[in-house]
């Protein structure tokens, strides 16, 4: 038996795996499938973690169950895998919408569910995952594994269920604004004469390194604007004009857009 299965090898499930394996997990500990074959049994070479032949195999052999399937599949992996959760099972959902009581009665009431939300810079190590689950239905041991799980590949925050399609707004959609404002923001750098390369390497290495005052100084982001805003200088001419042509107002029906939809899936 192994420790931790994976249903799913897309970018986050790829993600998680090689964040266990860098963690102190053992090949052995996981297993893993993935409706493409081909792709499976190259993952299986590369990573040296077992590649199960079925669904139904990959959660049968395992205790913590992760399904890293896209959401339109879920009903049809949910009902295929069912018959092999058992009730000491724990099994963890990533879907947007899907909510822990619908993912434990597709399975027919016999398994734990934690319900989670990470996002795409856990493949370098850097994800941000939103999670829920009931306090009272884990042994301390197992909370400490899913603990365990979700910092190996990043930082982790409980969360009430209530608030998970928030999440998905403030961290699971949000790092394709990001690249959308770093593309942007390197373009009209390009406009004025920069050569792109150095562009994209100077915004970003910005954006990280702004993310990391806001994280690491306990400052208020608006307090870190106000240093950056000399009295009649450059960049309060350019937040002036950030201000007028709707940054705020945009990110903020962005939210609107993709709460929405979460709350329709």
């Amino acid at each position: 038996m192994a420790e931790i299965g994976f249903i799913g090898m897309g970018n986050m499930g790829t993600a998680m795996i090689r964040g266990l394996l860098s963690h102190g997990f053992s090949a052995q500990d996981l297993l893993f499938t993935d409706a493409d074959k081909e792709k499976g049994k190259r993952m299986e070479r590369e990573l040296k973690v077992p590649f199960a032949g079925s669904n139904r195999e990959c959660a049968g052999k395992v205790k913590y169950l992760v399904l890293a399937v896209k959401p339109q599949y879920y009903a049809s992996v949910l009902e295929e895998i069912q018959p092999e959760i058992r009730k000491e099972q724990i099994v963890i959902s990533i879907a947007p919408g899907k909510t822990v009581e619908m993912v434990a009665q597709k399975l027919g009431g016999q398994a734990r569910v934690v319900r989670a939300m990470p996002n795409t810079p856990a493949l370098l190590g850097e994800g941000m995952t939103g999670v829920c689950f009931d306090e009272q239905a884990f042994s301390q041991e197992e909370k400490e594994m899913i603990c365990r799980f979700f910092t190996s590949f990043g930082k982790m925050e409980r969360v009430e269920e209530r608030l998970m399609d928030a999440v998905v707004c403030a961290s699971g959609s949000s790092p394709a604004y990001v690249y959308m404002f770093i593309e942007a923001l390197a373009d009209s750098a390009v406009k004025c004469g920069l050569p792109r390369d150095k562009a994209y390497t100077m915004v970003a290495q910005t954006v990280l390194g702004s993310a990391k005052m806001v994280l690491e100084t306990g400052k208020h982001p608006g307090e870190l604007k106000d240093m950056v805003c000399s009295p009649g200088g450059t960049t309060i001419a350019a937040v002036e004009a950030l201000e007028e042509y709707g940054l705020r107002n945009a990110l903020m029906k962005a939210t609107d857009a993709c709460y929405g939809r979460c709350q329709s899936v």
